[in-house]
């Protein structure tokens, strides 16, 4: 499946090229991009494609920091409905956690979560999908537009504690400084920025239910749209974002997609599979992910997975990979070393 971003996100990123002096109709040609479908707001831009434009922009512009610059980012950058629907929530960590939820209609080539750490939380960024490297000012520009979508929604003046990146340290890492205003880390396993549990807390001042459950019905026709409608995508997404909190519960989850048990029962039936099985699947793929990272200590992969005991984690683990997790991270760990070499 070819991952795409949206038009409203694409043609943000492009206006922003433009205020800083790039001749865009130019840059779309020499992309290769119809600039016809730029006037189709139900457009999709292929990922490569927005890479493509990154790159051309930052050669053409002379600018290796292309993008970061807090208020041009403001100014141009567009969530669209996301957005919408998190102005309408409650507070900056429920609005986060609809953005993890809906960010298939921004970009599904796109990756988001909170994580916690403790009190605080890390906005972590990804992506998938791609068949040429994706230019390091992309994903800088992206996590900066997160940055200054906290601030609008919350209108306070949000500062992480600190940002880190994948990419090596460019010759221009000052310049990262200044944008984020924080400690900035780079050739870190991944992009993220970590926000203090005070802030995340912080109530949107435009917070309105009914603006919420009317934006978050446009979203769910979105992504129906996209293809991501299954009851069994829906679920996996509900699972993985609250597993950090301790094991989901069928009826919780059958609510939060205002769905009675039996009816999300019968439907994952007819689509071949259970809530249970997604919840395995999901600790799964999760359990790669975090064992892969020195950072996580076993004890917390096991929070974060959701098992109440580490020995249920073992357990699965056993069964998943037919090796205990510690033995798991020290073989993908070597082979990564002997692969590095």
């Amino acid at each position: 499946m070819q991952r795409t971003s949206s038009c409203n996100w694409t043609k943000g990123i492009l206006e922003m090229f433009a205020a800083q002096g790039v001749d865009v109709p130019r840059l779309v040609k020499a992309a290769g991009v119809d600039p016809g479908r730029l006037e189709n707001p139900a457009e999709r831009f292929g990922a490569d494609e927005v890479s493509r434009l990154w790159d051309l922009a930052v050669a053409w512009s002379g600018n290796p920091v292309l993008g970061m610059d807090r208020e041009l980012t403001a100014k141009h950058v567009n969530f669209d409905v996301v957005g919408y629907a998190m102005l309408s929530s409650p507070n900056l960590r429920a609005g986060l956690e609809s953005m993890a939820r809906y960010m298939a209609v921004i970009s599904d080539a796109a990756t988001f979560d909170l994580l916690p750490d403790q009190a605080n939380g890390w906005l972590v960024l990804g992506g998938e999908g791609y068949a040429m490297p994706v230019p390091r000012q992309r994903y800088a520009y992206g996590m900066l537009s997160i940055l200054t979508l906290c601030q609008w929604l919350t209108r306070r003046d949000v500062q992480p504690l600190a940002v880190e990146f994948k990419f090596a340290r460019p010759p221009e890492a000052a310049r990262y400084g200044t944008a984020f205003g924080c400690p900035i880390r780079f050739g870190q396993p991944e992009n993220r920025m970590l926000l203090a549990g005070g802030e995340l807390d912080a109530a949107i001042p435009s917070r309105n239910p009914s603006m919420l459950a009317m934006h978050e019905h446009v979203l769910q026709e979105r992504l129906a749209a996209l293809g991501n409608a299954r009851t069994s995508y829906r679920v996996s997404e509900e699972i993985v974002r609250r597993l950090h909190r301790g094991e989901p519960r069928r009826d919780e989850i059958a609510a939060s997609l205002a769905l009675a048990d039996r009816t999300l029962q019968r439907r994952l039936h007819a689509e071949g599979t259970s809530f249970q099985q997604l919840l395995d699947d999901a600790r799964r793929e999760l359990a790669r992910k975090y064992l892969c990272e020195e950072r996580y200590p076993l004890g917390q992969v096991a929070d974060l997975l959701g098992f109440v005991d580490q020995s249920n984690f073992f357990r699965a683990c056993k069964r998943w990979f037919q090796e205990p997790p510690g033995q798991y991270r020290r073989r993908v760990s070597g082979a990564q070393q002997d692969a590095a070499r």
